[in-house]
């Protein structure tokens, strides 16, 4: 392996998953997509080991192998075949977020051949390669698809996952309240949406009768499937440049490199035993809080992560799979690495993940995990950090938000003539660093979307934005100060059902090393003559025209004792 191809190497798959992300984002309808950046692209080869990734969203990419292993057992994907899917409990997180994946093969026998190019040394070489093919051939470089005509081989596989703004279910935006997954919206197991080539127009149908905003949806949709082709074409290039030889060995050394880089990090923190709890302020049902533990234990190399303790199941729609507190890990552990480390499956090689089957970080069907992918994941971040403090309290920041705020709304749109669904979150506090205070009013941890501008929301929706800024005083005291929270202000023009799915409303962020909590999040509904309602963190209710939802969301903790 030589170090400087190996950069390259890096640089090149991770460039195709940007560009992928920056298709989906181009081309895609909803604001949610567009404008939130609500989206994840990644690449992974022929054995289903991810390689690269777009700089997207946490809590996707980690979850995301998962989905392509499933894509790739339950489907014998064939050139031109793409499968989609959301079911949580065959490789999915919660079902709003649909994942795609896509196999990359060789260019079809029509003149070309990968040998013809794997010696091309540069890119005056390349162009005059290009010049001597047929016009067939090149327009087979540009169009691959169309150049299937015999069995090819299999050089890698691109998947991207994007949350839609509703999946049919029970309330607008498919992110409400819960008791078990039917309600949650429609759930696809890993099926075929195109084959070879070719639109499933019968699939197509079928998912777009059962959601809201179906011209929305299907341009989202359409955006994901255009991304995918791009990133074929990408790694197609790339193989028809260098080699799949060469591309092959060099994708399997990025994940080598970043398990040596995640071991060499685990070597340099003490070995032990590093216990935390944290909880959730309820699952929507019941009023009680729902403990997570951990137990991580470092030794040497490796580590283990250990989330026996933690809380049953519930009835709420906060429970996580899987995917999910895997995702959460692979998040925190990633965070240790100094530098640049390649985000690719080997970051997971010395990390043992144990997550109780039953348990609200491993829940069995038909149990409702809308809020475990955004909620629950949050926790699972707190509970880990806060563990790892222990073992090294001048790396780690105080508790963040430790929420999303996602907030739903949907109805009737008059202007239009059409339904409509929107789904944000909203952002908070960063939990102060041990050497920086935290930045106020920004997304943490697993989620690394960006806010709604006001200008696209209205726009785009009968809502009206009344207030946006920053909750000041709301970052916990200390000799670093918790990051502030925001105030986001919302007037209804037209009657409509709201739903928010948050937490962080009793218990509040925790502070480190003497620092003082964050102040918790509030949320409150004024009618057109200016009563007021307080809500709590999980609802979902009818709000009428002229009503007003405030939603003032967590601060981060603080760091360090003042009097130090």
């Amino acid at each position: 392996m030589d170090s400087i191809t190996l950069e390259i190497y890096r640089s090149l798959y991770t460039s195709v998953a940007e560009e992928m992300g920056v298709s989906l984002r181009r081309t895609a309808f909803s604001p949610n997509i567009k404008e939130r950046r609500d989206y994840s692209c990644a690449v992974f080869d022929r054995r289903g080991r991810i390689i690269a990734q777009g700089d997207h969203m946490p809590v996707h990419l980690g979850s995301m192998p998962m989905s392509v292993k499933a894509a790739i057992e339950h489907c014998q994907m064939q050139p031109g075949d793409v499968v989609i899917l959301n079911d949580p409990y065959a490789g999915g997180t919660h079902l709003p977020d649909v994942t795609m994946v896509a196999p990359v093969f060789e260019i079809a026998d029509c003149g070309l051949r990968i040998a013809d190019w794997s010696a091309d040394g540069g890119s005056s070489g390349h162009a005059q390669q290009l010049r001597r093919h047929t016009a067939k051939d090149q327009h087979a470089i540009r169009n691959p698809q169309s150049a299937i005509c015999n069995p090819q081989s299999l050089l890698f596989y691109v998947a991207n996952r994007a949350h839609h703004a509703d999946i049919g279910g029970a309330t607008p935006g498919s992110m409400g309240a819960a008791t078990e997954i039917y309600q949650e919206g429609i759930r696809i197991p890993p099926l075929r949406i195109v084959r070879g080539g070719e639109l499933e127009r019968e699939v197509w149908n079928f998912l777009l009768a059962n959601v809201r905003g179906r011209d929305e949806r299907e341009g989202d949709f359409a955006a994901q499937l255009g991304a995918l082709r791009v990133g074929s074409d990408r790694l197609q290039e790339i193989v028809a440049r260098y080699g799949f030889k060469e591309a092959d060995a060099y994708a399997g050394h990025l994940v080598e490199y970043a398990a040596r880089l995640m071991r060499r990090t685990l070597a340099l923190l003490p070995d032990g035993v590093y216990e935390a709890e944290d909880f959730l302020d309820n699952d929507g049902e019941i009023d009680e809080p729902v403990r997570i533990a951990v137990k991580v234990t470092i030794r040497g190399e490796r580590a283990r992560i250990d989330f026996t303790g933690s809380a049953p199941q519930v009835r709420g729609p906060i429970n996580a799979v899987e995917a999910i507190t895997v995702s959460a890990a692979y998040y925190v552990f990633r965070c240790l690495i100094p530098g640049d480390v390649p985000a690719s499956a080997g970051i997971l090689e010395p990390l043992e993940v144990i997550a109780p089957a039953g348990t609200i970080v491993n829940a069995l069907p038909p149990a409702p995990v809308a809020g475990g992918n955004v909620e629950t994941s949050q926790r699972i971040v707190d509970v880990l950090l806060k563990a790892l403090a222990q073992a090294a309290p001048n790396l780690i920041p105080a508790a963040s938000q430790g929420t999303m705020n996602n907030l739903t709304i949907g109805g009737w749109d008059a202007r239009l003539g059409r339904e409509f669904a929107y789904y944000e979150t909203v952002c908070g506090g960063m939990g102060a660093r041990p050497n920086a205070d935290g930045i106020s009013a920004v997304h943490t941890h697993m989620t690394n979307s960006l806010n709604t501008p006001i200008e696209a929301l209205e726009y785009a929706y009968p809502l009206r934005v009344r207030r946006y800024a920053i909750r000041r005083g709301s970052g916990g005291a200390g000799k670093q100060r918790g990051g502030d929270g925001a105030i986001r202000e919302i007037e209804l023009l037209t009657d409509a059902q709201v739903s928010l799915l948050a937490d962080r409303r009793k218990l509040a962020p925790y502070g480190l090393q003497g620092g003082a909590p964050g102040k918790v999040g509030t949320a409150e509904l004024i009618d057109a003559h200016g009563k007021r309602k307080k809500l709590p963190s999980k609802f979902s209710l009818k709000a009428r025209r002229g009503d007003r939802l405030v939603i003032e969301t967590p601060g981060g903790g603080g760091h360090g004792s003042q009097a130090a």
